[in-house]
């Protein structure tokens, strides 16, 4: 019995709870390398995937929905399974868009319960004959997996329904949310039995999956994964409101690429991720990525399409001309309005009904004339909120047709019944519209449908019907994926009853010409852009995504949904103390640059003077004859001065190296290019500007730079506001002597020729010109201002370091960076710094022992100069 506790439920994520549901044999691994593969233990957390890929590579991708593209049935006896293909799933048409040489193997559950005692046959059977792999849940978690927290949960959130009450909605039950990472953990061991890590694609199907990337991805680190989500994502002020939201945003990121049908969905997803995870997307070449821990996560943005070839197969169908010719018996002298949904609440069909009605009213000349079928699948949830919206479509299609209705004529034709593809296309043919009523709906393929269906096909066709112009008319919703692909539609707040009704009254009295360039140009896009360009496009985008994998040295960190994977480049590695450590003491002359906040002192810190650890350390360093020590940072000279007035012999480099001072003694030397300030009146008035515009932003003055922050501020209008802050100070400071930049929440003006690198080659030069070549390099800091310095170390050391010097640019915390190694935070820098002023205690100390008269009556060590 799985514990409701929130504690295990970490325990069941990081895979550490008894194995649930189905016992028995395990499937075979498929392999594409000769040799024995051992089986793999369900609970390992390691990746098992190595630094070199297998000799042998052959493609193949391994495709996770809820439900295999399979129907199974009993046999007539009762003994034993009947199963086929599932012509009209969408995962079975993908297959199209693949290329023919890549091998596909299905992992989900059957639509049907089979005995545990059966489980193993049918597992076989489907995987030999149909290259699918079923996932068993037991009854309790799929009932509380699907019909709970997928269904009552995630649905109406991500459609944009909260739960206020108890009976709309649903309240979130943590226990729903339990058996929905069980069942995904259910899903991870289907696909580990079959995959090979280091050849296989996956490719995750929609909401019922959303945390399988973290279960994967906790057991193959390099694994190339996509995720594609085929139903609407909130916005931010709605997903916000999910008990679970940064658990699932964090097992989305650890896919490797995540789609969606628009870029509105796109759009929240990436809000959802700056304003809970702190994390910015960046388009580089048209490319939308995220940076998370070293790997950049793609976004992707392409509706799904159609499946061609199975709509024309059908209008090629010889039955297909008799149903279209009793349809067009059955409504001859009507125009046929057509509407095709699901029974569900989101859908809008009584909308729908609601705008019949209206253009019956405000356009009598429909009367008796316009007729609308309305076709209501089969509803895939149920609850109390179906049921009402149920009896109020049943009341409005009897008031409409009681109301309008006559002898001969029925305004509402409502067809509550499985209709098949043949009869809903012979529908499609016979339809002068379709109208699209949803109030929030992911990609609805009705209208694709529809397009292709008005085109028909040149075969089987006779020559009058051909030489007919082609014409469809659409009203859709613009809270549908496939509204912004649709711009000869009419588009429509399925809300304004009025509004549509219009657009209904507005589409069939078009004028025959325009009617036929709006379906030309539909046509044009659905043609190209079906079901198989959707998923050759995913694929395409996945390998670009994925094609550093190997080269790069990833691990995993972190518990529960916590876990990520950083990855590295090969050549950036931790620090090594005792490394460094050992150079420190091999060396004759040494440099050592170090930034303040983030690096010395922590950016969460609210008391920012250094503690008296530092200053005893930075003292020990800059006692040492043989080290030059900087404090090379963004802050003013002013506190800076003030707070390292302890340390006599420390250099400080204030407003990155505007200001330089080399000890306490010494005045402050200007590094900049020009001494003339008079940019400041211009910048500062279009600060200003900005920072009442923008609510939580301010101004930091410094004496050579001007700094806009912007931290505190809502994260998408700051962001907004930077980038427009920086175009306005580029234009209007184009003739002045400085430099605008952006940073991590600021913008910043600053004179021409000051940066952090330039501050580090000062300091090695003037160490060369005193005769003093450094071979020892140790540079550490932790923001984009301290990548200057990194750059620059390597032709620094070809130009002005010894001929074999030991360089270490460091950077703080695991992440990309321009430097060769980095810590992890302060406390190892610290750490580090505390090591190496040890090892020059030692060295005094030592040569304090052996050359005791070296030493002046105070006792104090006598240096050379001395």
């Amino acid at each position: 019995m799985m514990s409701r506790s929130y504690t295990n439920l970490l325990d069941l994520a990081s895979g550490n709870f008894p194995a649930i549901g189905r016992t028995g044999k395990r499937l075979p691994r498929v392999m594409t390398v000769p040799g024995i593969v051992s089986e793999l233990d369900d609970d390992q957390a390691n990746s098992v995937s190595s630094d070199v890929q297998s000799s042998i590579v052959q493609d193949r991708i391994i495709i996770v929905a809820n439900q295999l593209p399979v129907k199974a049935k009993r046999r007539p006896d009762n003994k034993g399974w009947c199963f086929s293909w599932d012509e009209d799933s969408l995962l079975l048409q993908l297959k199209d868009g693949l290329p023919e040489d890549m091998e596909v193997i299905y992992v989900g559950s059957l639509k049907v319960e089979v005995d545990s005692l059966e489980q193993d046959d049918v597992s076989q059977t489907l995987l030999e004959r149909f290259k699918c792999v079923p996932a068993f849940l037991p009854p309790d978690i799929l009932s509380k997996f699907y019909h709970g927290f997928c269904k009552m949960q995630l649905w109406p959130l991500f459609h944009y329904m909260l739960p206020f009450s108890a009976d709309h909605g649903g309240r979130f039950d943590r226990s729903l949310w339990e058996a929905y990472v069980a069942a995904n953990k259910i899903f991870s061991q289907r696909v580990t039995e079959v995959i090979n890590p280091e050849d296989d694609y996956v490719w995750i199907h929609d909401y019922h999956l959303m945390v399988l990337p973290t279960f994967l991805r906790r057991r193959f680190n390099r694994l190339r994964m996509g995720f594609f989500l085929h139903s609407p994502f909130p916005s931010s002020e709605i997903y916000r409101t999910l008990p679970v939201r940064e658990e699932i945003l964090k097992a989305l990121l650890n896919s490797d690429l995540i789609g969606f049908h628009t870029f509105d969905y796109a759009r929240h997803f990436l809000s959802c991720c700056s304003r809970m995870l702190g994390l910015e997307y960046q388009s580089k070449r048209g490319y939308i990525g995220l940076e998370y821990y070293g790997r950049t996560v793609g976004i992707k943005i392409m509706p799904v399409g159609i499946h061609m070839g199975q709509v024309e197969s059908v209008l090629s169908l010889p039955d297909k001309e008799w149903r279209v010719q009793e349809l067009r018996q059955q409504f001859e002298g009507k125009t046929v309005l057509l509407g095709v949904d699901d029974m569900d609440i989101f859908k809008g069909i009584n909308l729908k009904l609601l705008a019949m009605e209206q253009m019956l009213k405000l356009h009598p000349k429909w009367q008796g004339r316009a007729v609308l079928v309305q076709i209501a699948n089969p509803a895939r949830g149920r609850g109390r909120d179906l049921e009402e919206i149920q009896a109020e479509i049943d009341a409005s299609c009897k008031r409409i047709n009681e109301e309008f209705g006559q002898p001969v004529y029925e305004p509402v034709v409502f067809i509550d019944r499985p209709v098949s593809i043949s009869e809903r296309i012979a529908f499609y043919t016979i339809a002068e519209c379709v109208v699209v009523t949803a109030v929030r709906d992911g990609m609805n393929l009705t209208p694709y449908e529809y397009i292709v269906s008005r085109q028909g096909t040149n075969q089987n066709e006779s020559s009058s019907d051909s030489s007919v112009p082609k014409k469809s008319m659409l009203v859709v919703s613009e809270f549908i994926g496939c509204s912004p692909s649709l711009s000869g539609a009419i588009r429509v707040n399925p809300w304004n009853v009025e509004a549509t009704a219009e657009a209904m009254n507005e589409a069939l009295s078009m004028p025959e010409a325009e009617k036929q360039l709006r379906h030309e140009k539909h046509y044009r896009f659905v043609s190209t852009h079906d079901v198989a360009y959707w998923s050759r496009s995913f694929l395409h985008d996945m390998e670009r995504t994925c094609k550093d994998h190997f080269r790069r040295r990833c691990w995993g960190i972190g518990l529960s949904f916590g876990f990520r994977v950083v990855a590295l480049d090969p050549n950036f590695r931790k620090l090594s103390i005792d490394a460094i450590v050992s150079a420190y003491e091999r060396a004759k002359n040494r440099a050592i640059l170090l930034d303040y906040d983030g690096t010395v002192i922590p950016h969460t810190s609210i008391n920012k003077t250094p503690s008296q650890e530092v200053i005893s350390i930075l003292n020990t360093l800059c006692s040492d004859p043989k080290n030059v020590v900087f404090i090379v940072s963004g802050r003013g000279r002013g506190n800076l001065g003030k707070w390292f007035s302890p340390c006599e012999k420390l250099g400080i480099a204030a407003e990155h190296g505007y200001f330089v001072r080399w000890s306490c003694d010494e005045d402050w030397e200007t590094c900049g290019q020009s001494t003339d300030f008079g940019w400041i009146q211009i910048a500062e008035p279009v600060m200003k500007l900005y920072t009442e515009a923008t609510d939580g932003s301010s101004i930091e003055t410094k004496e050579c730079a001007l700094v806009w922050h912007h931290q505190d501020a809502d994260p998408g209008f700051g962001s907004s506001q930077a980038k427009e802050l920086l175009d306005h100070l580029e234009s209007v400071l184009a003739n002045e002597p400085v430099a605008v930049k952006s940073g991590q929440h600021i913008v910043e003006v600053k004179p021409q020729g000051v940066s952090k690198g330039l501050v580090a080659e000062k300091i090695l030069a003037s160490m060369t010109e005193k005769g003093r070549q450094a071979d020892f390099v140790l540079c550490i800091g932790d923001d984009r201002s301290d990548e200057d310095m990194f750059e620059g170390m390597g032709a620094l050391a070809r130009e002005m370091l010894s001929s074999n010097p030991a360089v270490f640019a460091c950077t703080v915390g695991q992440k990309p960076s321009k430097a060769k190694y980095y810590l992890d935070d302060t406390v190892d820098v610290i750490t580090m710094l505390h090591s190496l002023a040890e090892a020059s205690e030692s060295s005094s100390q030592k040569l304090a022992t052996q050359s005791p008269l070296l030493r002046n009556p105070s006792g104090r060590l006598l240096s050379s100069s001395d």
